[in-house]
């Protein structure tokens, strides 16, 4: 798999639980989440659905910035979510993901 720095957020559904994590391999991670292979947080609240997701040019970048976002108040993550991804879709699909089961909230 190629190594692309990102910084990314997940969502157990819309405005539900958040994550924020950061890869060098963004497919790989999100394989991992969706089935579950990393214990922890993500796994026990079934956080699956890439909601946001950004690219930086070295891990350094992608690393400050997850810092950054973790650090913002909940209300100011949910804006930068709706503000590219309205309906909170799960953008994994765009990285040729199959869909997750139905989703738990209507679009």
């Amino acid at each position: 798999m190629e190594r692309t720095p990102a910084v990314y957020i997940l969502a157990s559904q819309k405005r539900g639980s958040l994550y924020i994590g950061v890869t060098s391999v963004p497919v790989g991670r999100m394989v991992q989440h969706r089935d579950a292979l990393i214990e922890g947080f993500t796994k026990r609240y079934g956080i699956k659905r890439l909601v946001w997701i950004e690219f930086a040019g070295v891990m350094e970048a992608a690393i400050m910035r997850e810092k950054q976002l973790k650090n913002w108040h909940r209300d100011w993550k949910i804006n930068l979510i709706e503000a590219n991804n309205p309906t909170w879709r799960d953008l994994a699909l765009d990285y040729g993901l199959p869909p997750l089961s139905a989703p738990r909230w209507k679009m």
